[in-house]
């Protein structure tokens, strides 16, 4: 049957059928077909494409309602990258080339012969020193640009492959910030494993600190970062760390005038009392003898200098040197108008400097060994002459704060040192520093602090809301509750180079970024200040405080668990994923890149000696929740910054490192 011509006019079919694109019929007038709007009532509207004019109050969202909705983070992230290369390659702009990827002609791709991929488990372990964290950069070194390099290099990843690990499907269990280790960590993506030597050609491609310990083959589905049941991190941290606040810094006045006015002195003392001896200790025997040697008239200038600090407001004028801080104005209330320098005492300040002459350090001391082995917890603090000396550091808050008498700077001195007697100060500054960094690294934890340090560590385990153990997070943000299997403290110290270490070790299930480093933070700021261990219990509470992260040197990733994958693996003949048979490998490379490292790098740094120099030091209400009366003390206070705390916590702890938004574990 002939279909009609609807199109031709002379076609009575045609004729009889009014065009909606010409023609109007008459009854439209009258009563419209057409709806003229996409209101609830017309169902023909709702797949309709939306105009300017046409806002959905459901889909249209202001910017602080679509910030706070929970997303993935990690797939907008992705999608975001994927928009700007394909905007450049829109606009003609040659697309950037990452730094992790590796460029093959065609002729190469073409030539290369097609061998199968199989999805696998990487085990990796790895020291962050020198590497912008775990995760792809397209600009920055990181450790998967390194293993994706090595991977193309011995084979595992093929030619046409080896410009994007998102052709390989690669994804990590747990993503780790910048510095921070990894004994243990997994990677799931899909290689060209059929050489039985791959794993050592891989190796041959990677940097000592990076190791690949295994390949083991999984299910099409594996991924490491939702098939992973929990983590398991360590924190090294040096026992002088659980040393009180020194008594004439501005924390350690304040925890006593507050115990007094919450009429917990008693208490507060009992807290404190096996390390109530610590400071005078130190001072009769290393700081006195010293200042004995020094002329009077410059004694109490270099003493006052040594103890006390300016506000953080005034330290940003004097990051030059830290000379300049302690020589602004260095007559103060126990330095008088009439007071002069004589030239005598400037050259017996510089004598007695003098005489100290650092040891000969010997690198095979460099070794771990058992607190049965280390000095008693009661031994005295070291001799003078003991210390090790290490060049200033300009922004050290060790050389600058405690190099700062406690004068106010605007005030003038009638009488300005000259260049030499300045120069003699300084010297006997760094002298008594380097004296007090060797007495606090000599600390040996006696039992009964041992004990307060895990009642801490044990109110983090169950499941509890971190919102004040990271950043951009609500009270009632569901996604700040993470559950924490356990927290503990490993029964003996390590003993390095005269420096005790403690070996902490949490078992969660995800950790939101600087959590943990927070956590070990919070435990420590407890214990050295006296604070009732309840205070943890506290921070779980709707008020936002301010918690210091500790350095990322002492965090590392032990290893991540994948228990459930591993069970119903069993029944199915797989391999299971895990570090089973790599244990001593494991150990050899965490002992040797890792802990070494670490220990080296603190000693030449000072990183946790700066981190509670500035703690002890910041003239701010923010932490004095630490002290007998809690929350109400930075209420009284009337310090805002506890109600928006965000960003305020890196003053108080004087870091400035940049890192990006994500969680520690992905």
């Amino acid at each position: 049957m002939e279909t009609p011509d609807t199109t031709n006019p002379s076609n009575p079919v045609s004729a009889s059928r009014p065009n909606p694109l010409t023609e109007t019929p008459s009854s439209s007038l009258a009563t419209p077909t057409l709806a003229r709007g996409r209101g609830r009532g017309n169902p023909k509207s709702r797949g309709a494409p939306r105009g300017r004019g046409d806002r959905s109050k459901r889909h249209d969202v202001g910017r602080s309602a679509w910030a706070r909705t929970p997303g993935d983070r990690r797939a907008r992230n992705d999608a975001a990258q994927e928009s700007a290369k394909r905007q450049r390659l829109n606009d003609g702009m040659p697309g950037r080339k990452p730094v992790y990827a590796v460029d093959f002609s065609r002729e190469e791709i073409a030539g290369e012969e097609r061998r199968p991929k199989r999805k696998v488990a990487v085990m990796i372990g790895y020291s962050g020193s020198g590497y912008k964290g775990m995760q792809l950069n397209d600009k920055e070194k990181t450790i998967e640009g390194d293993l994706f390099r090595a991977f193309v290099a011995a084979g595992a990843v093929s030619k046409a492959n080896a410009d994007d690990p998102k052709k390989s499907a690669l994804v990590r269990c747990a993503r780790t910030d910048k510095g921070v280790h990894a004994a243990g960590n997994v990677i799931s993506m899909k290689l060209i494993i059929e050489d039985p030597d791959i794993v050592r050609k891989i190796n041959d491609h990677l940097s000592p600190q990076i190791r690949v310990w295994g390949i083991v083959r999984t299910n099409a589905s594996f991924s490491a970062y939702q098939l992973c049941d929990s983590r398991i991190y360590e924190y090294l941290i040096p026992s002088h760390c659980f040393l009180p606040p020194h008594p004439e810094s501005y924390l350690g006045k304040k925890l006593v005038q507050l115990a007094e006015e919450a009429g917990d002195l008693e208490g507060y003392r009992q807290r404190q009392e096996e390390v109530a001896a610590f400071w005078d200790d130190t001072e009769e025997q290393c700081i006195k003898p010293f200042l004995e040697t020094l002329d009077p008239s410059i004694r109490p200038l270099v003493l006052n200098a040594l103890y006390h600090n300016v506000p953080a407001e005034e330290e940003e004028e004097a990051e030059e040197t830290y000379i300049k801080v302690g020589t602004r104005s260095l007559n103060d209330d126990s330095a008088t108008q009439d007071q002069q320098i004589s030239e005598e005492g400037v050259q017996t300040a510089r004598a007695a400097g003098s005489e100290l002459q650092p040891p000969t350090q010997n690198a095979a001391e460099n070794t771990a060994v058992p607190l049965n082995q280390s000095p008693h917890p009661d031994s005295q603090p070291p001799q003078l002459q003991e210390p090790t000396p290490a060049p200033p550091h300009p922004t050290s808050p060790d050389l600058q704060q405690s190099a700062t008498p406690t004068h106010r700077p605007h005030e003038a001195s009638p009488h300005e040192p000259s260049a030499a007697a300045t120069s003699a100060i300084e010297t006997a500054l760094r002298t008594l520093r380097h004296a007090l960094i060797a007495a606090k690294n000599a600390y040996r934890l006696p039992p009964a602090r041992l004990t307060r340090i895990r009642s801490a560590l044990a109110l983090y385990s169950g499941t509890h809301p971190f919102h004040n153990y990271t950043i951009a997070k609500a009270a009632n943000d569901p996604s700040a509750k993470r559950i924490i299997k356990s927290f503990t403290l490993a029964p003996a110290p390590l003993l390095i180079n005269n420096t005790e270490w403690l070996s902490l070790k949490v078992h969660g299930q995800s950790f939101m970024m600087h959590q943990i480093r927070k956590m070990v933070s919070m435990a420590a700021l407890v214990v050295r200040s006296g604070c009732p261990a309840a205070r943890i219990a506290e921070s779980y509470g709707p008020q936002r405080i301010v918690v210091p992260k500790a350095p990322g040197l002492g965090l590392l990733l032990e290893r991540p668990v994948f228990e459930s994958y591993n069970a119903k693996g069993r029944g199915e003949g797989r391999a299971e994923v895990g570090f089973e048979g790599w244990e001593e490998a494991v150990g050899a490379f965490k002992q040797r890149e890792i802990y070494e490292r670490v220990f080296r790098e603190e000693e030449r740094d000072r990183t946790f000696h700066v981190m509670f120099s500035n703690i002890d030091n910041q003239r701010s209400a923010q932490l004095l929740y630490l002290s007998s009366k809690g929350m109400a003390a930075c209420e009284e206070s009337g310090d805002a910054g506890l109600a928006g705390a965000q960003g305020r916590e890196e003053v108080v702890a004087g870091e400035s490192e940049d890192e990006d938004g994500e969680p520690e574990d992905g």
